[in-house]
C-alpha cells in the first residue's frame, strides 16, 4: 500500500476497536512495528489523538480530541447513519444539522451505497409524528438535553426553573416518551421524586456539587414517568368521575392514559391529561362509559362543542342511510 492508503487503513483499524498492540497492527497492515510507529506519528500530525501505552501490556488507542476528525465507516455503518439522519427529529435544531451532516455523507458515499440509501428514501413513508393530539410536538433545546445528561453522568445537583418555579434536584434518568423528554429527579430539600418536562425547563448555573446516588426503589424509571405524567406532566389535566368500578375502567385504558382512584363499588375517578382539551375530550368518549365532568372550563366547553357536532351528524337527514 502507498503511505496514504496505509494511513487510512490504520485509522480504520483504530476506529474499529478500542485498542491494538503494535504487532497486531503490523500484522494487519503487513508492515514492521517501526512503520506502525511512524504512521501513528503521521496521524498525530494530522490531528488524530492516538495514545500509546508502553510495556508488556502496551497498546495504541484512538482517544478524544479537541475537534472531531474525519471518520471511516464501513458499508453498513454508513447506510445506518444516512437512514438515521433522514429520520432525525424530536430535538430542536436537529433538522438543519441532520440535513448538513447527511449532505456531507451522501457526497462521499460510493454509488453502490448511495443507491441503497436512495432506495430506502423512495420506498419508505413516514407517518406524522403527532398522531395522538392536535397540539404541536414540543421541541427540546439540544444544549439543555446535553447539559442535563452530563449532570446525570457526573452525579451532580441540577438547578433549574420548571414552569417558572425554582428547583434543586438530584438528576437520575432521562426518559423519552411520545416525542417528549422527561427528567426523573429527586428534590434535594424534600427528598420527593418527580418528573420534569425538558421543554418546560430553564437551566440555571451548574452547581458542580456531587451527591451520593440513591436510585428509585423500583428502578423502573419508565413506569414512574408514565404514572407521573398522567397526573402532572401534561399541559391540561382533568379529574373525571366515571360511573363504573375502578377495575372496569382500568381494563379499558392504557396505564399511560391516567390514574384510576376508586370511590365505591360502582364509581371511580379517572385522573388524566393531554396537551389539549380536545384530546382529553376524545379520550373520554373512547371509554364507552357514563361519566361526569365539572372542569376545567375549557374542557367542559370542548365537550359541549363535540356533543353538538355529534348530535348534528346524527340528526342530519342523510344519517343512517
Amino acid at each position: 500500500m502507498t503511505t496514504s492508503a496505509r494511513l487510512l487503513a490504520l485509522l480504520g483499524l483504530l476506529q474499529a476497536r478500542a485498542s491494538w498492540t503494535g504487532p497486531e497492527l503490523a500484522a494487519r497492515l503487513d508492515v514492521t512495528v517501526r512503520t506502525v510507529r511512524n504512521d501513528v506519528d503521521r496521524l498525530r500530525e494530522l490531528g488524530y489523538p492516538v495514545t500509546a501505552v508502553r510495556g508488556a501490556a502496551g497498546h495504541y488507542r484512538l482517544g478524544p480530541g479537541a475537534s472531531l476528525p474525519p471518520l471511516l465507516l464501513d458499508d453498513e455503518e454508513a447506510v445506518a447513519l444516512a437512514v438515521g439522519l433522514r429520520s432525525a427529529s424530536g430535538v430542536a435544531g436537529t433538522a438543519e444539522s441532520s440535513a448538513r451532516a447527511l449532505a456531507k455523507l451522501e457526497q462521499v458515499l460510493p454509488s453502490r451505497l448511495r443507491s441503497r440509501v436512495d432506495a430506502i428514501a423512495r420506498t419508505v413513508d413516514r407517518g406524522p409524528d403527532n398522531t395522538g393530539s392536535n397540539a404541536p410536538d414540543p421541541e427540546v433545546d439540544p444544549a439543555v438535553l446535553a447539559q442535563v445528561a452530563q449532570a446525570i453522568a457526573r452525579v451532580e445537583w441540577l438547578r433549574f426553573d420548571h414552569h417558572h418555579q425554582p428547583h434543586l434536584v438530584e438528576p437520575y434518568r432521562l426518559v423519552s416518551w411520545q416525542r417528549r423528554w422527561y427528567l426523573v429527579a429527586r428534590d434535594v430539600a424534600t427528598r420527593e421524586w418527580g418528573t420534569f418536562r425538558l421543554d418546560w425547563l430553564t437551566l440555571r448555573t451548574p452547581t458542580g456539587r456531587r451527591f451520593e446516588p440513591e436510585p428509585l426503589a423500583e428502578a423502573d424509571y419508565d413506569a414512574f414517568v408514565l404514572r407521573e405524567v398522567a397526573s402532572s406532566g401534561w399541559a391540561v389535566h382533568a379529574r373525571i368521575t366515571v360511573a363504573a368500578p375502578a377495575p372496569e375502567v382500568l381494563g379499558r385504558i392504557n396505564p399511560a392514559v391516567g390514574v384510576v382512584e376508586p370511590v365505591d363499588d360502582h364509581t371511580c375517578v379517572l385522573v388524566t391529561g393531554a396537551d389539549s382539551v380536545e384530546t382529553i375530550a376524545a379520550y373520554i368518549g373512547m371509554l364507552g362509559l357514563d361519566f361526569r365532568l365539572t372542569g376545567p372550563p375549557d374542557l367542559v366547553e370542548a365537550l359541549r362543542v363535540m356533543s353538538r357536532r355529534y348530535a348534528a351528524a346524527v340528526d342530519h337527514p342523510d344519517a343512517g342511510t
